[in-house]
């Protein structure tokens, strides 16, 4: 949510002697009048126009328009492909095209294509190059990063409007993982351990949803084996990092086994959100109630009170209206191990925990979940 609210900057440009906010409430309406985002639209334009009146510097003016310029547009871009499932793949720039692991991600991008999901990666060349080569252009896109020295789009994409560069590295890792269904991790230099460590960090601390986190690595290698060694013995040993939190991820060693795992997190499992306090999973199938007992057995340990409810997505109030053919689940989370979410999202991907077609879905919860 934003810093301050609309009437706080309404305020503060009326403690000045200026009446700003009338003026852009009508700009507003001129140019979309029935837009429900209004609000948003207004605080935006009021933040900007506070940066403006205060004019501290010029750079972070300069800062402030390139952002914007660059997650307008890419929004405007990904519109098209919006509803199409995505997994983002990373992995070394620097991978030729005789290394097994190029052979192995170009094998990884045509299984997703096959799959009908889209390939995103950075762009460029390696591993970027190979899963794109597999997917195809129609399955692929790319993020590629602006930089000192010339940094070429892979023969894919180049040209063509599948293909979106970045000026900075945070808006791009904001696509990278804000557009990701899942994301399969190959080896890779400095970059690829940022992205990897980095995706862990937002996904531990809730500030990305949960996806599948897939390593992928030749059978029989040791790179992210090594890895996973050190983290268990080093960050797990010396209680840096929850037992559970290494369930956020996974090591296979094949384009099939790497797709089946994100296949197998889709199984049931739609997604899930914050409504206010009230954590919501949306699932294409309910859970028995059998399984319903169980969940609140076996998985109170990550819900505050009141137990998990289980009722029709339409019965919830909600701004999602083209999900009411949903099921949630809804607790309280704790919101502090992310494992155990994760451990109970491949609960309600078993078909033994699903309801049968004749039980009926009664709500189970007396009060509304509210946004």
């Amino acid at each position: 949510m934003p810093d301050q609210t609309q009437d706080t900057l309404s305020l503060y440009f009326e403690s000045h002697g200026m009446h700003v906010a009338e003026e852009v409430d009508a700009q507003l309406q001129r140019v979309a009048p029935d837009s429900p985002n209004q609000p948003l639209y207004r605080e935006m334009l009021l933040t900007v126009l506070r940066m403006a009146h205060d004019d501290i510097d010029r750079w972070n003016a300069k800062i402030t328009l390139q952002a914007i310029r660059e997650l307008e547009k890419t929004f405007r871009v990904l519109e098209q492909f919006k509803g199409r499932r995505k997994v983002t793949v990373f992995g070394s720039a620097r991978t030729p095209a005789e290394d097994p692991l190029y052979a192995l991600a170009k094998e990884v991008g045509a299984t997703l294509a096959r799959s009908d999901m889209m390939v995103i990666t950075g762009g460029g060349g390696g591993i970027m190059a190979a899963a794109h080569e597999g997917a195809g252009l129609e399955y692929s896109l790319g993020f590629n990063i602006t930089l000192p020295f010339e940094q070429r789009a892979n023969a894919t994409i180049n040209g063509s409007e599948h293909l979106l560069a970045f000026h900075f590295f945070f808006t791009r890792k904001l696509f990278f993982i804000k557009e990701a269904d899942a994301l399969i991790i190959c080896p890779g230099g400095f970059g690829t351990l940022d992205e990897v460590l980095e995706v862990l960090t937002l996904m531990q601390t809730g500030k990305t949803p949960l996806v599948p986190i897939v390593l992928l690595d030749m059978p029989g290698a040791a790179f992210w084996q090594s890895a996973l060694d050190f983290i268990h013995n080093q960050l797990q040993a010396h209680q840096y990092i929850l037992p559970n939190d290494l369930k956020l991820m996974r090591l296979v060693h094949s384009a099939e086994e790497a797709v089946a795992e994100i296949d197998q997190f889709y199984r049931n499992y739609h997604s899930s959100r914050w409504l206010t306090k009230t954590f919501v999973i949306r699932m294409r199938k309910a859970v028995s109630a059998a399984a319903l007992e169980q969940i609140n057995q076996d998985f109170a340990d990550i819900c505050l009170h009141d137990g998990f409810h289980q009722q029709a997505y339409a019965e919830v109030e909600h701004d999602n209206p083209e999900l009411n053919h949903l099921t949630c689940l809804s607790f309280a989370f704790s919101g502090r191990n992310q494992g155990r979410l994760r451990e109970l999202v491949n609960f309600l991907n078993l078909p033994e925990n699903w309801a049968t077609a004749e039980s009926a879905l009664a709500p189970q919860r007396p009060e509304s979940v509210t946004e």
